[in-house]
């Protein structure tokens, strides 16, 4: 077949321009930066910034998504991280960074209501049960406190009444001197499971007056 001298020529003008169109679209495919190269890139611009810890942060890519591990040392942060992320290539950031000062706020508010529960539970355990094994009750702690009463030759003359209620004892009634007085509510204080004494003694010197 015959190709007439115009359609030779309309042939050559045609081709260059299809040779040329095709170099920038081939060019455009191979400027796709690879993962390990957006995960290089990433990695030096947080290496980059001093206020950062690299070590502590991981980046990884895979088909252009990019997952961000690890610990920050503020709140802000963690996104500042993830605009650092965002470089050529990057399809999507998924962020599962922490931030090292919302764990310390954690750690503190955890501690915090661990001590509160283990002090409650200590006082509950101080009035559960006495050394003996006995129940501390507010009965109990009235007639301990009598005994310690009786078995002292200061105080067994004494009319003093012992009244308990919630662990809060309260001493009335009259006693022979100041001394006595001191040493029954001294007494008292000792007993387990007591938590306040109230003084509502008063005080009857016997001494005979000239």
């Amino acid at each position: 077949m015959k190709l007439s001298a115009m359609t030779i020529l309309a042939m050559l003008a045609v081709s260059p321009i299809c040779g040329f169109a095709a170099v920038p679209a081939l060019a455009a495919v191979q400027a796709q930066p690879t993962d390990q190269e957006i995960s290089n890139l990433i990695a030096t611009k947080i290496a980059s910034d001093k206020s950062l810890k690299p070590d502590a942060i991981k980046v990884t890519v895979n088909a252009g998504v990019v997952t961000l591990t690890g610990v920050v040392p503020k709140d802000a942060d963690v996104s500042r991280v993830e605009q650092l992320a965002r470089v050529s290539g990057v399809s999507r950031v998924e962020n599962k960074l922490t931030s090292r000062e919302k764990a310390t706020d954690k750690a503190k508010e955890t501690a915090g209501k661990v001590a509160d529960t283990s002090k409650k539970g200590a006082d509950k355990t101080k009035h559960a049960l006495s050394k003996t094994g006995e129940v501390i009750t507010d009965a109990w702690i009235s007639s301990r406190i009598k005994t310690k009463f009786m078995g002292d030759e200061a105080l067994r003359a004494s009319a003093i009444t012992v009244d308990s209620s919630d662990h809060v004892v309260t001493l009335s009634g009259a006693v022979p001197n100041a001394a006595a007085r001191a040493k029954a509510l001294s007494m008292a204080k000792e007993v387990e499971g007591v938590d306040r004494v109230v003084d509502k003694l008063t005080v009857a010197d016997r001494t005979p007056r000239p």
